[in-house]
This record gives C-alpha cells, sequence and structure tokens, in this order.
C-alpha cells in the first residue's frame, strides 16, 4: 500500500529519507554544497513574501490623505493582492517547467523590488495601483513555488522547511508592519521613503537567487518537468479534498488580509497612535513565527488536522470579540489572540504537502489551491471598506470577519482529513 502524505510528513525532520524521498527525483550533483545556499535563498525570498502588503497597512491613512483615495478605493487596494495572487499564480506552474523554478523566483524578486521602489512616486491613484500589480505579481509566482521548492530540494525535510519558510513570511510581514513608521519618520516623515525602502530587501534577495540559477545548485531543468510527468492526468477540479483545501485557504486569506489591512485603521480609529497601531500589526504577525515552526511538526503527528482548525478559529473569535468590546483597552491581547488564530497560514500550507503524494501532485495542488483561494478572498477587505465608510464603525465589519470562522472551520475540517489527492483522482 502506498504511504499517506501524512507519513511522509513524520518522516520529515530525520536523517533518512522516507518516502516522500523515494518518489523525488535525485538530488542533483553538487546540491550538498548548494545546501546553504538554498536555504538562505528560500528564507530571503519568504521575507519578500507580504512586506508590499503590510507596510502599506501601517501608513494607509497618509496615502490616502496624499492621494486622496476614497474608502471604496483604500478597500480596492487592500484586494488588489488577492486578485494578484490568484490570476498570476496560475501561471507559476508552466513558468517553472519552462524556465526552472530559481529562475522565476530571480524574476519574482526582481518584480517585487521595482514595484516596491516605484509605485510611491507613481504621481496618482493609478500609477500606485499598477506598480503595486507588478510587486504582487513577482509575489504571487514566488507563493506557488514555494512548496514546489521545499518538495523537489528538501524531500527529506518538508516539515522542518515548510516551517522555516513559513517563519520567513510571518517574520517578514511583521518587520514591514513595525518599521515602516518609523522608517517614514526617519527619512524626514516621507511616507513614499518609508514604503520604498522595502525595495531594497527584495533587490537582495533577487541578487541572491541570480547567483544561485547561474550556479545550477538549486536542481537542474529536468525537476520541473520531472514534476509534470508524476501529476495525475484527472483534472484537480475533481478532488473534493483540493476543492475543501481551496476554500479553507481563501477563508483564512480573507480574515487575514482584512487584518493586515484594516487592523491598524481599527485601532486608530479607536484612539491608539499611529505608531503604536504600526507595532499591534506587527505583533499580530511576530505571534505567528514560532507557531508557523511548531504547527507543521504538530500537524504531521495528528491522523486529523481538524482540531488544529477548530483551535486556531476559537482564538479568532476570541480577538474579534475583543476588538469588538473593548478595541483599545485589551489592544494587545487581541493583537496575539489574532496572531495565533491567522496560523491558519501555516496549516494551509502544511496541507498542501500532506494532501499530495507526488511532487507534480504538490505543485497542482499548491497552484489550484492558492488560486482558487485568494479569488475567493478578493471581496472581503472590500466589503470591510464599504462597511465602515456605510456604517461609520467596525461593529458591522467585525461581526462579518467573526462569522466567516464558521465555513472555514468546515472546509478545514473536510481538508484535515487524511487522504491525498492523487488517491481521489485515481478513483475518479
Amino acid at each position: 500500500m502506498a504511504p499517506t502524505a501524512d507519513e511522509e510528513l513524520r518522516a520529515a525532520g530525520t536523517r533518512t529519507p522516507g518516502p516522500a524521498a523515494q518518489d523525488a527525483p535525485a538530488a542533483p550533483a553538487g546540491r550538498a554544497r548548494g545546501v546553504p545556499l538554498l536555504v538562505v535563498g528560500l528564507v530571503l525570498a519568504a521575507l519578500n513574501l507580504r512586506p508590499a502588503v503590510t507596510s502599506l497597512g501601517s501608513l494607509l491613512k497618509e496615502v490616502r490623505a496624499d492621494l486622496g483615495m476614497s474608502g471604496a478605493v483604500a478597500g480596492l487596494l487592500t484586494s488588489v493582492p488577492a486578485f494578484c495572487f490568484a490570476v498570476f499564480g496560475l501561471a507559476a506552474p508552466r513558468l517553472a517547467r519552462r524556465f526552472g523554478p530559481a529562475a522565476v523566483v530571480c524574476a519574482g524578486m526582481a518584480a517585487i523590488a521595482a514595484g516596491l521602489a516605484l509605485r510611491p512616486y507613481a504621481g496618482g491613484v493609478p500609477g500606485f495601483l499598477a506598480l503595486s500589480v507588478l510587486a504582487l505579481a513577482g509575489i504571487a509566482v514566488s507563493n506557488v513555488l514555494m512548496p514546489l521548492a521545499v518538495r523537489r530540494w528538501f524531500p527529506d525535510r518538508i516539515g522542518p522547511m515548510t516551517g522555516l519558510y513559513s517563519m520567513a513570511i510571518a517574520a517578514g510581514a511583521a518587520g514591514a508592519a513595525a518599521a515602516t513608521v518609523p522608517l517614514a519618520d526617519a527619512m524626514g516623515h516621507s511616507w513614499r521613503l518609508g514604503l520604498g525602502s522595502w525595495a531594497l530587501l527584495a533587490a537582495a534577495a533577487g541578487l541572491l537567487w541570480l547567483a544561485a540559477a547561474r550556479r545550477g545548485r538549486t536542481g537542474d531543468a529536468a525537476a520541473p518537468a520531472a514534476a509534470a510527468q508524476d501529476a495525475p492526468r484527472t483534472s484537480i477540479t475533481r478532488s473534493p479534498t483540493a476543492w475543501a483545501l481551496g476554500i479553507f485557504f481563501g477563508i483564512q486569506a480573507t480574515g487575514a488580509y482584512i487584518v493586515m489591512g484594516w487592523m491598524p485603521a481599527i485601532f486608530r480609529d479607536a484612539g491608539v497612535p499611529a505608531s503604536t497601531a504600526g507595532v499591534l500589526s506587527a505583533v499580530t504577525m511576530l505571534t505567528g513565527v514560532p507557531l508557523a515552526f511548531l504547527l507543521p511538526r504538530l500537524a504531521a503527528r495528528l491522523p486529523h488536522q481538524g482540531v488544529l482548525v477548530v483551535v486556531l478559529a476559537c482564538f479568532g473569535l476570541a480577538g474579534y470579540a475583543g476588538l469588538w468590546l473593548a478595541p483599545a483597552g485589551g489592544a494587545w491581547v487581541w493583537a496575539v489572540l489574532l496572531g495565533v488564530s491567522n496560523s491558519a497560514f501555516t496549516l494551509a500550507l502544511t496541507l498542501i504537502g500532506m494532501r499530495a503524494r507526488t511532487g507534480g501532485g504538490v505543485v497542482r495542488l499548491s497552484a489550484f489551491a492558492q488560486s482558487t483561494g485568494y479569488l475567493i478572498s478578493i471581496p472581503g477587505p472590500l466589503l470591510v471598506g464599504w462597511l465602515n465608510e456605510r456604517t461609520g464603525g467596525w461593529d458591522v465589519p467585525l461581526a462579518l470577519m467573526a462569522a466567516l470562522m464558521v465555513p472555514q472551520v468546515i472546509a478545514g475540517v473536510l481538508a484535515g482529513r487524511a487522504r491525498t489527492v492523487e488517491d481521489e483522482l485515481d478513483r475518479a
């Protein structure tokens, strides 16, 4: 009987390759010497997957005032990331097959750097949105390729490496949320310089991935092709698990982007200073850093990951209740509770690796779940901005955010069942 994805993930972290390594291609020559470069490259790329979003949340009021944005347009701006991740993420598998994952990630980092450096100086709302899309397109392709990179380059370390890059995503998000306002203040109270400074981090990552691609240490060009060859031929849309995971990913992403985009505004409207609101947003994201390392290991030891879905949702409900009852009085507690709840993102990434048995299955499931999920998440931030503008407060938006926890739990419990998409598609 073929091993389940859960058994594969339990083998991760040991020194002897487990079943995941058996169906992965042989490591390319020189991989052992290139492992440090691979690890640093993976972490540095992951650090760049959220600053384009979280840095803006801390300065959204200043950007709106300077560019003349309405509440609806600001809500659109908070939904653009999800739209870009859905649309451009679909292109990642094909680009990786043609050019290799290292070259695609390198191009993604270059797009992030260019978009972040130029968008503050676009001269108006349309230009700001267009250059945001450029940066977010680079993030989108990298989002999808991270699970494939882990599966192909670290087949015997799936759990630890998923935890490592998830930690880096959370750290990058938190660092941008906390440091953007101080950076802007230090550079003459310029929100343009504060936002644009994050382009330097993306440029550094791009240079490292360029060097890695040129040295051929990130895997040969045959690896992406091999991933396509071992993929199931039946459309992944016929897998109930793929749909459950896509819906779970989408609803948790909705909550995450609402929190990243609007939580600083909620605190500021409650009388919290701008700098403190940015730090609170960072606390929410930093809370997920240790959990990003622990959750994949814990998930691998459970026969059904649905219990984790339920626990994380309970933390979210407590956090939203606190924001509704006393947003300023218990601000630090609510930030931590929502940080724990938003770790559902790490769990979703972990489930992508657990619910597929082959490299090809992982990349198809990653592209489908993330693209479907981000499409689902698009209306959320827009709706929250509209509800806030129409009602003049945050009670109704917070009620909506709490209500979304119900379908998130249902989909997450279904996605947490011990089965793989390959098994479902073989029976289809």
